[in-house]
């Protein structure tokens, strides 16, 4: 076989046998459209499990409302936790080829198991008679545990599956190539835009069937598209551009080398680093000043017996670069917060409420859902194609507007989002009060469920905003190495963002539920205050937006082409 031609052969790039590729046969938007194709069909299958599995734990397995709520937000919670793990493994062992490829057999696992659960009928279930004001009966205990099981094999398929399979896609772009680099900066605004179609179909189509025809088929549908998945993926290996490292160390040794050089060298004073920097020549660089106290990693420690090794400038700036996306996570927590609720308390608030069509046919709550990925896919070619080249020609970037303006900008309006679920829950009390449905939690408020749809419109947008922006800024400013982990990272903001929403939604619930009050989440939504809720989330994003402009404003990009 000829070896490929030296000016298009791709640098640091083989194919899948460790050959180098030629750029004409591999990679670009042939390569990643197989990519995000699969892509479509894992969140197809996500989404098909997660938006609307508040109504399985409640109508299903009979949890109330704020434990089922909980449970959701664990397991969201874990499902973007996990991806850390599965990123570590795919950039210091795997690859990210196969971290692919085995987690996608994990997925069909955890979802054949899922719908073998929703086919299992529980004697207790079955047999026993429900009152419109009481809760199903309790399912066997076989069934509870394999469907939760069953989950969470899900969680751990796609915490491999989630941050391989974005960084694997623009793994298929050359940065050094000029039209490559160009079409790689759109690749993240187009990916969002098609896993957005993906949503909005599964909340229109997966969550019909799961009201209305059968849970065991709502899982089912999912399972087959992630077999699909697999062979679209293995059918591309030939076309596909893999990253060659070489023989470069791991890059989680090299990082973590310098903050353990740092700490040893602790006591190393100033005039030391200062004559250090000096003669490798780090004054001139700005970014260097920020973090000075790894500079101390230049040094050689003082406790080595053997004279140790010091850590290159290279490295330590590799190191700056994780700790400069620490305030960026944590200022983000609070817009993780708000974006858990779409698929908890909006679908309940949406189940109370009027969703008749025509007679005989109602809206599925969760369906509802579909106005958020609906407003990602209008807004993102309106952003990508429009706002972009407007912005160009006042600020003379090619991007626009930076990553961390766009995404502040999201997460203003995850904020206004929060202050219209507020005002539409006061609307939906008073409207339930002033029929007097109080105390009749089954019985259907007189307001159309279409009040709900300004929120969730507002939702998307904040989303083509924030959760593209994160998606960007955490895989370019993240070190070359990791790009897995700092997808993984963005992700992992989401995570914790659901956990503290489980705990925030704990702690109220014991505080607000005591000396014979009603909580804020009682199972007769009628009598809860998710009004209360929204407020409090609001004035959380407030406080999350200030901090995070203020560190945003000192943030120093790692790449001259991002500011």
């Amino acid at each position: 076989m000829e070896a490929p031609l030296l000016e298009d052969t791709v640098e640091c790039a083989v194919d899948y046998n460790g050959r180098p590729v030629r750029r004409s046969d591999s990679g670009g938007w042939r390569s990643a459209a197989l990519i995000i194709g699969v892509e479509v069909a894992e969140r197809f299958a996500y989404y098909g499990v997660s938006s609307n599995l508040i109504s399985f734990l409640t109508d299903q397995l009979g949890q109330s409302t704020a434990t089922a709520a909980e449970n959701v937000n664990a397991w969201s919670g874990a499902a973007s936790l996990l991806p850390l793990l599965g990123a570590f493994l795919a950039d210091s062992f795997l690859g990210r080829y196969r971290t692919i490829a085995l987690s996608t057999v994990l997925y069909i696992l955890g979802l054949g198991l899922l719908t073998v659960s929703a086919t299992l009928h529980s004697p207790s279930i079955s047999g026993c008679q429900q009152t419109e004001k009481s809760l199903p009966c309790s399912p066997g205990l076989f069934q509870v545990i394999l469907f939760f099981f069953s989950l969470y094999v899900v969680a751990f398929a796609q915490g491999g599956h989630k941050p391989c399979v974005q960084a694997f896609g623009a793994d298929q772009f050359d940065a050094q190539h000029p039209e490559e680099s160009k079409a790689k900066s759109s690749f993240f605004n187009w990916w969002y835009f098609c896993i957005s179609l993906a949503t909005f179909a599964t909340v229109n189509i997966l969550n019909y069937v799961q009201d209305n025809l059968s849970w065991s088929l709502g899982f089912g549908i999912p399972c087959i598209s992630m077999v699909l998945a697999l062979v679209v993926f293995l059918l591309g290996t030939r076309t596909y551009r893999f990253i060659n490292r070489g023989d470069e160390e791991n890059p989680f040794v090299r990082i973590g080398r310098v903050f353990i050089t740092a700490v040893r060298n602790w006591r190393v004073n100033s005039s030391e680093i200062a004559h250090e920097e000096e003669i490798r020549g780090l004054l001139p660089h700005h970014s260097s000043q920020q973090f000075r106290f790894l500079n101390k990693a230049l040094l050689v420690p003082n406790s080595s017996k053997e004279g140790g090794h010091t850590c290159t400038i290279s490295e330590v700036e590799e190191a700056k670069a994780v700790l400069r996306l620490v305030p960026i996570w944590v200022t983000c927590l609070a817009y993780a917060i708000v974006f858990s609720q779409s698929s908890t308390f909006f679908t309940k608030q949406g189940v109370t409420m009027n969703r008749s069509i025509v007679p005989g046919f109602d809206v599925p709550a969760a369906s509802l859902q579909s106005f958020i990925s609906l407003s990602i896919v209008v807004s993102l070619p309106i952003y990508d194609r429009i706002l972009i080249p407007i912005a160009r020609n006042f600020t003379g970037k090619p991007s626009g507007i930076t990553m961390l303006q766009r995404i502040g900008f999201g997460m203003l309006l995850s904020a206004l989002s929060m202050v219209i679920a507020a005002l539409v829950e006061i609307k939906r009390l008073e409207t339930a009060q002033e029929y007097g449905l109080v105390d009749l939690p089954k019985a259907t408020v007189p307001l159309s469920i279409w009040w709900l749809v300004p929120q969730y419109v507002l939702f998307g947008v904040a989303d083509a905003f924030t959760m593209v922006g994160l998606q960007e800024f955490f895989y370019d400013q993240a070190p070359s190495g990791l790009r897995s982990i700092g997808l993984s990272l963005y992700l992992s903001i989401f995570g914790v963002g659901n956990f503290l929403s489980s705990f925030l939604i704990s702690a109220i619930e014991n505080l607000s539920s005591g000396d014979g009050k009603e909580s804020w989440f009682n199972n007769n939504l009628n009598k809860a205050h998710l009004d209360y809720f929204y407020w409090l989330l609001a004035g959380l994003s407030a406080i999350g937006l200030a901090a995070f402009l203020c560190f945003a404003r000192t943030y120093i990009y790692s790449k001259k082409n991002t500011t």
